[in-house]
C-alpha cells in the first residue's frame, strides 16, 4: 500500500522550502533533534529527517485507511485552506478549513445534531416540504443551512468524534484541534516547524508550515497514502 506513495526527494523538499524554519529567537528547544543548523538568524530543518518521517507516516496512514478508518484533514490557517480542501476531497476524506468549533471531536453529540439539521433541510428541500413555510422562514432555514455547511460541511462523512487519525497542517494555529485529538487519544500527524513542540504530536513531520509549496507537497503525500490504503490510484 504505502509503496504506492511517492515520497518527495531531498531535492524536492529543498525546492519547496521545507527546510526553512523560524528565526533562532522563535525556536522550540524540543525541535532541536530535527534541526540541521542555522543560516544566519534562521534555523534550518533537516529534510533527510523530513523524508524519513514521511516514509513512516505514509505506511501508518495507508494502514489506517485500509482498515476503513477516516483521516481528518485540518487546515484552518488561510494559507493552507485551498490545499487541504483539494487534497482531502481527492482522498475522499473529511476536512475542516473554515473554523474549528470547540468540541468538534470531544462533544460529538452536538456536531451530530448539526449534521442531522443539515440532512433534514436537504430532505425537506428535495421533497418540497419547505414550500409550506413563508418566504422569510424559508430564507432563515437556508441561511442556517449555509452556515452549517460552512462550519461542518467538510465533515459530513464523519460518523463519530474518533477518526482513525488527524492530520494538522499547523498545530500551533490549530491548537484546539490538537488538544481535542490528544484528549481522545486519536493519533495526530502534523508538520513540526522549528517553533513547534513535536512531543505533543504523535507523528511529527519536521517541515516549514508557512510555505505554500511545503504545505502542498506534504499534504499531498498524506492524501496519496490515504488513497493507497483504500486501494485507489491518483487517477481514479
Amino acid at each position: 500500500m504505502s509503496d504506492q506513495v511517492t515520497i518527495p526527494s531531498i531535492e524536492a523538499l529543498l525546492e519547496a522550502g521545507a527546510h526553512y524554519g523560524h528565526t533562532t529567537q522563535r525556536w522550540h528547544p524540543k525541535a532541536k533533534p530535527f534541526l540541521f543548523g542555522k543560516r544566519g538568524e534562521i534555523h534550518v530543518i533537516d529534510v533527510a529527517k523530513t523524508r524519513d518521517a514521511l516514509t513512516r507516516i505514509a505506511t501508518f496512514v495507508s494502514k489506517i485507511a485500509a482498515e476503513g478508518k477516516p483521516i481528518l484533514f485540518v487546515g484552518v490557517k488561510p494559507l493552507a485552506r485551498k490545499i487541504v480542501v483539494a487534497a482531502a476531497e481527492r482522498a475522499q476524506s473529511p476536512y475542516v478549513v473554515n473554523r474549528w468549533i470547540g468540541g468538534m471531536l470531544t462533544n460529538w453529540a452536538a456536531i451530530s445534531n448539526m449534521q442531522k439539521r443539515m440532512k433534514k433541510f436537504e430532505d425537506d428541500t428535495a421533497s418540497r416540504r419547505l414550500a409550506k413555510y413563508t418566504k422569510r422562514e424559508q430564507l432563515e432555514f437556508t441561511e442556517e443551512y449555509d452556515k452549517l455547511n460552512k462550519d461542518i460541511g467538510g465533515i459530513r462523512s464523519l460518523t463519530s468524534g474518533t477518526p482513525g487519525a488527524v492530520f494538522i497542517v499547523d498545530s500551533k494555529y490549530d491548537k484546539t484541534a490538537l488538544a481535542e485529538a490528544r484528549k481522545l487519544k486519536v493519533p495526530v500527524i502534523a508538520l513540526a516547524d522549528s517553533n513547534v513542540d513535536p512531543s505533543k504530536i504523535t507523528y511529527p513531520i519536521p517541515a516549514n508550515d508557512d510555505s505554500l509549496k511545503s504545505v502542498e507537497l506534504i499534504t499531498n503525500v498524506i492524501a496519496d497514502a490515504v488513497l493507497a490504503g483504500k486501494g485507489k490510484t491518483k487517477s481514479e
